[in-house]
């Protein structure tokens, strides 16, 4: 069945209609955790810190695309919904241009600047973040495609997509890491040829003539809407630069109070943490052009249910997944460093304890992705810029002088219960604006 944007979304549609892009999210996390699993059991505990310190850089110069394809596709599915087909069209050719260009400047200026910007005891961060760098183009043009098959009504594609990626990842690892012992330079290969397999291919798609809503045509410079998009994708910006700045902290705090264990232990946290925001992250990309559509075409009682069947889910889900952190911490720390006995203690405790900020962070992202979706890239990025830095970084300093190492731990759910305040502060504050209550 081929569900239309236009169309009621049920529970079980939304549910249909989702799946593939949280699928495909799924599968894009499997980067790093992939290379993680077979640095940490191939190459040992210091490449796995190491390949943990560089990541939230890397991380900082591919979320740019994310930018661009979440404000890009908001507008776009918002002209969609206006029933202007051959501007959306401009509009989405224009941003697959801009990612193009902005990522070959990013990926030369992570390249030469990578040493300055790496701690200069650890080699393995160099090799592995400029091998990463040099390719970020493809990286950038992976996010930006996970947002615009949603718009295209092509989600399956995306999914395809990022399966085909996930699997050349995988299998490379495995290949130049375990047979070739290619050490963190394997790892960082596997990552850019399954990069280059999840960004190049959907552009090839979009080139040609297809049957989705989008195709790349002939298009001219409109600096308005370019920075509309970016202005409105600038809360995923702020997010995702904000996590990566975090990261680094985090990176620093566990130095200190528990050496290379904790940033290795980190490490593992951080791969549980990336499988379960992609399901949230996927939701909120395949719920937002739906959103955008429907507040282009001054659908309100369709927001009305959006809203409210998107709240239950986050919430149900975020439940479900702190259970399912729970039962899942003893295996995922032997899995990753069951070598090391006291490593494998400070990686299960960590594991519990970070589960908790499970409950709140899809209701949060959700309510940040909302905004997105409306074209209120001000409110999307407050909500942002409050929950993945200032609230964060503070808990991340403050805690661990009053409780030690697990005050790292904690320091995200107390930064997420704050930010649910904010978030639902701007839902009722806007809600005679948009008329979704």
């Amino acid at each position: 069945m081929n569900i239309q944007l236009s169309e009621h979304f049920t529970y079980k549609k939304l549910f249909r209609f989702c799946l593939p892009t949280v699928a495909m999210m799924l599968c894009t996390s499997l980067y790093g955790i992939v290379d993680g699993f077979f640095v940490s059991n191939y190459v040992g505990k210091t490449a796995f810190a190491s390949v943990n310190l560089i990541m939230p850089f890397l991380m900082i110069l591919g979320c740019f695309g994310f930018m661009i394809g979440t404000g890009g596709s908001a507008l776009v599915g918002k002209t969609l919904g206006e029933e202007k087909e051959d501007t959306a069209n401009r509009y989405f050719t224009m941003m697959v241009y801009l990612t193009v260009i902005l990522g070959a400047i990013l990926s030369a200026a992570g390249f030469i600047f990578m040493r300055p910007i790496t701690p200069a005891m650890v080699e393995d961060c160099v090799v592995y973040g400029r091998i990463m760098s040099a390719f970020n183009t493809a990286f950038m043009l992976q996010f930006l495609f996970q947002s615009f098959f949603v718009v295209a009504q092509k989600p399956q594609l995306g999914f395809l997509s990022s399966v085909a990626a996930g699997l050349t990842n995988i299998i490379l690892d495995a290949l130049f890491i375990a047979v070739f012992r290619w050490d963190v330079t394997g790892a960082a290969w596997a990552s850019v040829i399954g990069q280059l397999v999840g960004g190049i291919l959907p552009l090839v798609y979009f080139l040609r003539p297809n049957t989705s809503l989008l195709r790349l045509r002939p298009t001219k410079l409109e600096a308005a809407a370019l920075i509309k998009a970016c202005l409105n994708g600038s809360s995923e910006l702020m997010t995702n630069i904000s996590s990566s700045l975090v990261g680094i902290l985090y990176n620093f705090q566990l130095l200190k109070y528990a050496g290379e264990n904790g940033v290795a232990a980190y490490g593992v946290v951080m791969y549980t943490q990336l499988v379960f925001a992609a399901v949230f992250l996927g939701y909120a990309i395949g719920t937002g052009p739906v959103i955008s559509y429907h507040y282009g075409a001054g659908h309100h009682l369709e927001l009305k249910s959006m809203l409210k069947k998107s709240l239950i889910i986050m919430l149900g889900s975020g439940i479900t997944m702190v259970l399912l952190a729970w039962m899942l911490s003893v295996p995922l720390s032997h899995i990753f460093v069951g070598y090391d006995e006291m490593l494998f203690d400070i990686t299960r405790n960590a594991l519990v304890i970070y589960a908790f900020s499970f409950v709140l962070y899809g209701i949060n992202v959700f309510a940040s992705s909302f905004f997105t979706a409306l074209n209120n890239g001000g409110v999307s990025a407050a909500i942002s810029f409050l929950r993945s830095l200032a609230f964060q970084t503070l808990a991340v300093l403050l805690l661990p002088l009053i409780i030690g190492l697990d005050g790292i731990w904690w320091a995200v759910t107390v930064a997420e219960t704050f930010a649910l305040i904010i978030s639902g502060a701007f839902i009722i504050a806007k809600r005679k604006q948009y008329h979704y209550l």
